[in-house]
């Protein structure tokens, strides 16, 4: 990964709304790549705001490869870049994907090869 520059064409805030889209549409890998833009370009002083979605993101594109061990660490990681910013930040409902993320990992993790892919947390952004 190469450091971006800052992009007025490509505000942060944009960043957020597309990879919650993609997120939410279970569209993991490339709301990862939105979300590590926000990541990289970002001059708002945050950006591990934006490393705990990339590896919210991550965290469950692993589980769909079936690297179980992968996912629980990414997991592991996004708790920590995430809990400073409880319990919302920029508009993310970040209390909702903690507990979310949590739940879902757990019976994922419990159920190894049947996993209910409709029971996926979503990224909330209020107005």
């Amino acid at each position: 990964m190469s450091e971006e520059e800052f992009d007025p064409a490509h505000p942060v805030g944009d960043v957020l709304t597309q990879g919650a889209q993609l997120f939410n549409e279970g569209k993991f890998e490339e709301s990862h790549e939105e979300f590590e833009h926000g990541w990289l370009s970002n001059e708002a002083g945050d950006s591990e705001f934006f490393k705990g979605l990339v590896q919210a993101a991550i965290c469950l594109h692993k589980l769909e490869q079936g690297q179980l061990d992968g996912a629980q660490k990414l997991h592991a990681g996004m708790r920590r870049y995430l809990a400073p910013y409880l319990p919302s930040h920029r508009g993310v409902d970040v209390e909702g994907l903690l507990l979310g993320m949590r739940s879902f990992l757990e019976t994922a993790l419990a159920a190894e090869s049947v996993i209910d892919w409709s029971t996926t947390p979503h990224l909330e952004l209020s107005e």
